[in-house]
């Protein structure tokens, strides 16, 4: 009867140890304090995955549609950067209407038919550059997959053929990563403002 007992504990943690996300972490501050301050944003990929603008647009929208689709924050706007950011406070995206900055560090190369990737991802808040959450996630993937063929057409038609190869393990690493993002507390303002995005 032990065994039995133990058997579906032992599988949940076998399946935690095959995660893709390897740390993440919030301010302990943030319900008191970014909860409600922290909640427009926009994404930032830098650098370029494989050097390819392509590719970083591909992480950066990717980004914002699964953050405005799975979580209550308001992304305004993505973009993707070459070289190594030289202000990590992202000051010069902090524009009006712009609470925070969700900074995205890739790193994926193909491999066979797939692709090995990791990601450093941090929201940043404008007021000041501080840390308000961070992630780090890696993993492997094969590039198809029947359950993502319409997105790869998609943002293929969208960004070209050259991000093909990416979609699947850009898509797979980034929802494990966001999904440790918190949730900021909307009022009925920005939740007609979230509904206009149309996402």
């Amino acid at each position: 009867m032990r065994m039995m007992r133990w058997a579906p504990l032992l599988g949940l943690g076998l399946l935690a140890g095959c995660s893709a996300v390897k740390t993440h972490r919030v301010r302990g501050d943030y319900a008191q304090v970014d909860r409600k301050a922290t909640k427009r944003l926009v994404v930032v990929a830098q650098p370029l995955p494989d050097e390819k603008p392509a590719v970083g647009e591909l992480w950066s929208l990717i980004a914002r549609q699964w953050v405005n689709q799975n979580r209550d924050f308001i992304v305004k706007d993505n973009v993707a950067l070459p070289g190594r950011p030289s202000d990590t406070t992202f000051k010069g995206l902090c524009v009006e209407g712009v609470e925070g900055v969700l900074w995205l560090d890739p790193s994926v190369s193909l491999k066979g038919d797939g692709a090995e990737a990791e990601v450093k991802a941090q929201l940043l808040r404008c007021t000041d550059g501080q840390e308000v959450w961070a992630a780090e996630a890696a993993g492997s993937w094969s590039s198809r997959d029947e359950d993502y063929a319409a997105r790869v057409t998609k943002f293929s038609e969208e960004l070209g053929e050259e991000v093909a190869p990416y979609v699947v393990p850009t898509t797979k690493l980034l929802a494990a990563t966001l999904e440790t993002l918190p949730n900021p507390e909307l009022t009925e303002a920005d939740k007609d403002e979230k509904i206009e995005l149309g996402e």
